[in-house]
């Protein structure tokens, strides 16, 4: 059996093996990122969103507020984010939380309605909008989200163009709307 010498102890190069062996486990480890963690476990700390999903915030807009006769302000915690060519409503923290789980199909899904808004249009006269919204998710590969077919939301005298938004998974989500020559994007994160 060799031996080694460390200091004023002698030891067996198997312990050493197994030593070091440990030490190397602990090191990877300690590496991995928090985000492969954290979307392992399906879990992110309460009401946070991880730092690699880059919602869209109010900050990054110049604060856009739509043209009469749509409201100014949103209730507390939304904002609004776009231009008056479209437009739609975010959470403040850039998370949408606690969305019910649609089965119907044979893949349940993280189901959402989504808003979109544009100056001069009227759901009346086009009921079903030339909407298209796509979503990918951006953090990590995902199966498609599932959007449904275009309608209209009339509100009094004012219309919105609504689809609803199946996520099969939560993650980081990159959504685009596009109408006309007008396309607006932003990134949320879906939670449980």
């Amino acid at each position: 059996m060799r031996m080694l010498w460390v200091g004023r102890r002698t030891m067996n190069l198997a312990t050493r093996g197994t030593i070091l062996l440990r030490l190397l486990s602990l090191l990877c480890l300690l590496s991995i990122p928090h985000a492969v963690l954290a979307e392992q476990s399906g879990k992110t700390k309460l009401g946070s969103v991880p730092e690699m999903c880059p919602v869209t915030k109010p900050y990054q807009t110049s604060l856009f507020v739509p043209p009469l006769p749509y409201e100014a302000k949103l209730g507390s915690g939304q904002f609004w984010f776009g231009t008056d060519r479209l437009w739609t409503n975010l959470p403040v923290n850039g998370m949408w939380r606690g969305l019910p789980i649609d089965t119907s199909s044979s893949h349940p899904t993280f189901s959402q309605k989504l808003f979109l808004w544009r100056q001069g249009y009227d759901g009346r006269a086009e009921p079903r909008p030339k909407l298209t919204v796509m979503g990918k998710r951006i953090d990590t590969p995902a199966p498609p989200l599932e959007v449904s077919r275009p309608t209209t939301a009339i509100m009094g005298h004012r219309s919105a163009m609504l689809v609803g938004l199946g996520f099969p998974t939560v993650g980081c989500w990159q959504i685009t709307g596009r109408y006309e020559d007008d396309e607006l994007s932003f990134v949320i994160w879906v939670a449980r």
